[in-house]
């Protein structure tokens, strides 16, 4: 019942008019997906839950501000998948904005509220135009790993922020003019405009996620960034 209230809200602030349009889909900048322009319905009574419970205000305001931001998503329902595993206040990104047209991403699941803000925040003002500015071309597609998956740190018997839908791996990025930047191969292999490139957006990644994780923090992150959480590192490798 908790996930059917929040769903329906989030799917009524997801329509604030912001929202960017599907590449293809016709419609005019700011007009809501058709998800986000359906009346909201009363979710259906599930004789298991004992009680109703309102959406919780935090995921609420998130909503309005990853609206508000020019990102096109849909909110997603409540669920628990094991102990230390679940997808609370999530939503599915489709679109990104940039300064000059929309951001794409690719393989991404799940995301937590306020991390796909962060991540949002950082596609515009940190990655795109760096990419402008260093290498000439804006940004036309984010690649990314995924986000959730129910699993442990490697190596430890502690859950991943992965695990609570947290945390982004990012993998590459391809410009408006085609070229492609993968950092398994570019970090330390591009040329010298693409490997600041890779330099900046990581630093900037640190003033906008929890945790940060890259090529220099181990082999394991040799081929993508990890971003965690929000609100400025707290540990930025």
């Amino acid at each position: 019942m908790r996930a059917g209230l929040l769903f329906a809200a989030g799917l009524g602030l997801a329509g604030c008019g912001s929202l960017i349009p599907q590449a293809g889909s016709g419609a005019a900048p700011g007009t809501p997906s058709q998800a986000a322009r359906a009346p909201a319905r009363p979710a259906t009574p599930i004789a298991s839950a004992p009680q109703s419970y309102a959406p919780r205000a935090e995921d609420v305001r998130c909503l309005a501000d990853l609206g508000a931001s020019g990102a096109r998503f849909d909110p997603l329902p409540d669920t628990y998948a094991a102990p230390g595993c679940n997808k609370l206040g999530t939503v599915q990104l489709m679109a990104l904005a940039g300064d000059r047209a929309p951001l794409s991403v690719s393989n991404l699941g799940p995301v937590r509220c306020a991390t796909a803000k962060a991540f949002g925040d950082w596609a515009r003002f940190g990655v795109d135009r760096a990419a402008r500015q260093l290498l000439g071309s804006p940004v036309a597609r984010i690649e990314t790993m995924g986000s959730y998956a129910c699993r442990n740190v490697a190596g430890t018997e502690r859950r991943s922020a992965h695990a609570r839908a947290e945390a982004i791996d990012v993998s590459g990025f391809v410009l408006a003019d085609g070229r492609r930047i993968v950092l398994k191969r570019d970090w330390h292999g591009g040329d010298a405009a693409t490997r600041e490139f890779l330099r900046v957006v990581h630093k900037s990644a640190c003033k906008r996620f929890g945790t940060v994780l890259g090529p220099e923090y181990n082999a394991a992150h040799a081929d993508h960034f990890h971003l965690e959480g929000s609100g400025g590192a707290t540990f930025c490798r």
